[in-house]
């Protein structure tokens, strides 16, 4: 069994995930585009794992959209994503909040047909380490 660790953009929030992850996924959905303001959103989803808070339990903030089963967690004071446990028996893990290394590549895109116009044939893109000149 694994630990992973991770936290809000501002520090508030820091958690730990005790065990291992079933897939991750790239969601594409227009809903997941909204709520992370880009092309999708990058879940980690257990089954088995557990969230535990070490800190800012308390800035944590859940919203569900109405009517659909889209939810996310995030911290009040940053505004970054955060575990989530709204669906009973799933455990959902953005990504990007890991502090920790992820060795697990994702397991598929999902909603590819709401994917955007503008994140196709990304390989064409320059690429650059920084922030170009």
């Amino acid at each position: 069994m694994t630990d992973h660790f991770g936290s809000c953009l501002c520090g508030t929030v820091s958690f730990k995930v005790k065990g291992d992850f079933d897939s991750f996924y790239l969601c594409h959905c227009q809903h997941c585009q909204k709520d992370t303001g880009s092309a999708h959103a990058a879940n980690l989803f257990s089954r088995s794992a557990k969230l535990v808070w070490r800190s800012g339990a308390d800035a944590v903030t859940s919203f569900t959209l109405s009517g659909t089963r889209h939810n996310k967690s995030f911290c009040k004071l940053c505004g970054s994503a955060l575990p989530n446990t709204q669906t009973a028996g799933l455990l959902v893990v953005p990504a990007g909040c890991l502090d920790t290394e992820l060795t697990m590549l994702p397991t598929a895109h999902i909603f590819s047909s709401s994917k955007a116009v503008w994140d196709m044939e990304l390989e064409e893109v320059p690429k650059f380490e920084g922030l170009p000149g």
